[in-house]
């Protein structure tokens, strides 16, 4: 009796490793929104492991220009709020926003993927107080520090099989 071996099912990394270039770029766009890292990343496919992919991402957010960090925090939103938030936060945390993408021209980003609901609301809070007083330079260094924090969350959630890029914040 011949038996037969179980069919293998193609990791995500297996799959984006093996897709069209068009859909690999749109997979990336959506862990961060600049079409230089995106290409950059899907043109040195394949990636033996999602570390060397992670190590490949940062390299990418290092050397983006000014102008695709402005490409990609064009696209972020802020971060949400647990939905039991009381209503002086939300009052609080908007006049913050406000301030400061009046101050510097793009939305607040933020990691705080690694932290609880509760954490994260007093992380954000002090961090848009803190950061309203950086300088505009010093600020883009810090947004895209953030923003390469986000893209490495993004891309490990997706490429883990645990979903969208876009919804971690």
């Amino acid at each position: 009796m011949q038996t037969r071996a179980a069919p293998t099912t193609a990791t995500p990394l297996e799959r984006f490793n093996a897709a069209p270039a068009d859909e690999a770029a749109q997979t990336l766009l959506a862990c961060l929104n600049s079409r230089a890292w995106a290409h950059r990343l899907a043109a040195h496919r394949p990636y033996p492991d999602l570390p060397a992919l992670l190590a490949a991402a940062d390299e990418a957010a290092y050397d983006l220009s000014p102008d695709d960090l402005t490409e990609a925090l064009s696209a972020e939103t802020l971060p949400t709020l647990p939905d039991d938030t009381y209503a002086a936060a939300h009052t609080a945390l908007s006049a913050a926003h406000a301030a400061y993408e009046s101050r510097f021209g793009h939305v607040f980003v933020i990691s705080v993927d690694d932290l609880s609901a509760d954490e994260a609301l007093n992380h954000v809070l002090a961090a848009i107080r803190s950061r309203l007083n950086n300088d505009l330079d010093e600020e883009r260094l810090v947004a895209a520090e953030e923003l390469r924090h986000l893209a490495r969350g993004r891309l490990i959630s997706t490429l883990r099989g645990a979903g969208n890029c876009a919804t971690s914040h």
